[in-house]
């Protein structure tokens, strides 16, 4: 299986965010931010494993700056690791108030963890990752971390 670049796979996607999306006071709720983060996770996911996948974890989900009614949401997604059948992708979300003109905000991020499934539903090897950067680097590092420590914890609630 040839390995792809990160770059292959990354994703942006924007939304205006709607009275819908909001509670009375204008907030966006926080739930409607995740679904267009898993959303860009998982676009960048399936365009990596060309394969159905589905979320199995999300992890250090950070709300930094708030989101309002008629803000502009865009999600930036990017892999920084994948295992065998697993994809860690960043997903990084700004906010922009067009009626200001300012750059965006970050205002959350998170690392979603999807799991690339066959046919039958059963996890699916993945090509690997072809690290270009120091950056790149850097994030494989810090998901592989992850994904060994996640591993460990999973196999010690099974041995319970």
């Amino acid at each position: 299986m040839v390995s792809k670049k990160v770059s292959d796979s990354q994703v942006v996607m924007s939304s205006v965010m709607l009275p819908q999306h909001a509670n009375t006071s204008g907030n966006v709720h926080g739930g409607e931010i995740m679904k267009l983060m898993d959303s860009t996770a998982a676009v960048v996911a399936r365009r990596h494993a060309r394969c159905n996948v589905v979320t199995a974890r999300v992890d250090e989900l950070r709300f930094l700056h708030p989101c309002h009614i008629g803000d502009v949401v865009t999600c930036y997604g990017k892999l920084t690791f994948v295992g065998r059948s697993s994809m860690d992708v960043l997903v990084t979300v700004t906010v922009a108030d067009l009626k200001k003109d300012e750059p965006p905000k970050i205002a959350l991020t998170a690392y979603f963890t999807l799991v690339a499934l066959d046919e039958h539903g059963k996890p699916q090897e993945v090509p690997s990752l072809d690290i270009q950067t120091e950056e790149e680097l850097r994030l494989f590092k810090e998901g592989e971390k992850r994904y060994l420590a996640h591993k460990n914890q999973r196999q010690q609630l099974i041995q319970r």
